[in-house]
């Protein structure tokens, strides 16, 4: 044993220079598509299924180590079905990656100027509608899509079509429309969906004062890269989760810089200047025993 671990760099070293630079193409291809299928799968029910294809490969190389033989040959038959079963199972996945090769976001880079206007607009118009929906104590909660889909939020409200504007985003909160207690989702400068249900964020450190609103805000931040913007309709605050950090009262020019920041392509400079600081939330996630739930908000 002494011997071959003694011998182990210079193996290792023999194959290193075998390596061609069509193998590291290849490598980094097989990555990058790997991680456009997790990333892909992430924020959908499809991310089950492949645990559990994981699971199920796992036990497969197990009872072959272990000479399981009966488990081994019946898991065995089951992988000559799995290429069918997978298409199946991933029907909606395969269908979305096939529909997005056609879609703006996978030509983004030959309309960048196009796409950055018209989110410049988007933010503009959502602004606006927050800082009247703040003065009037509406309560608000809109989710601006990045790169993980949220189809499945989408499904659970009702599936719109239609540019953002300030008129619009007013209307869909309003007290007494059918819609307003749900988000909205916003997907490339458009309102994908609205009534959407959000998942309730599990962190048991958030203040007491925190209602189901901050709570979903937070929580779809926590599942997603997405940047949920949420008006308080018990106190009129606007506050904004990213990345399960919620930052709270802000001003209507700060949350136009910050969605400005976060949304649209920045000049590594200019990121670096004005990335989204954990520091300044200090005051966002602490406890306090002290208040009320604040489930109206």
């Amino acid at each position: 044993m002494e011997v071959k671990l003694a011998e182990l760099p210079a193996v290792i070293g023999r194959y290193l220079l075998l390596i061609q630079p069509t193998d590291l193409l290849d490598i980094a291809i097989m990555i990058f598509v790997l991680y456009k299928v997790f990333m892909l799968v992430q924020s959908t029910k499809a991310a089950s299924l492949l645990k559990g294809l994981l699971v199920f490969l796992a036990a497969l190389m197990l009872s072959s180590v272990l000479q399981l033989h009966g488990v081994y040959y019946i898991m065995s038959s089951m992988v000559e079905w799995g290429v069918l079963a997978l298409i199946i199972l991933f029907q909606p996945e395969i269908r979305r990656i096939l529909e997005q090769m056609g879609s703006k976001r996978f030509t983004a880079f030959f309309s960048h100027e196009e796409d950055v206007n018209t989110m410049e607009q988007t933010i503009g118009q959502t602004v606006l509608a927050c800082t009247e929906m703040s003065q009037s104590r509406t309560g608000a909660l809109i989710v601006f899509e990045r790169e993980i889909l949220l189809d499945d939020m989408v499904r659970s409200g009702t599936v719109l079509d239609a540019s953002v504007s300030s008129e619009l985003l007013k209307n869909i909160f309003f007290v007494k429309a059918p819609m307003h207690d749900g988000a909205v989702i916003v997907r490339n400068g458009r309102v994908l969906g609205a009534g959407c249900m959000l998942p309730l964020s599990k962190n048991v450190n958030l203040s007491r004062d925190l209602g189901m609103r901050h709570r979903a805000g937070i929580g779809m931040s926590e599942n997603s890269d997405a940047v949920v913007v949420i008006v308080s309709e018990e106190t009129g605050s606007i506050s904004v989760a990213i990345g399960g950090m919620l930052k709270r009262h802000l001003k209507p020019e700060t949350l136009e810089n910050l969605l400005r920041n976060e949304l649209l392509p920045q000049d590594s400079e200019e990121t670096d200047k004005q990335k989204f600081s954990l520091s300044g939330l200090t005051n966002l996630l602490s406890a306090k025993k002290n208040g009320g739930s604040g489930d109206e908000e």
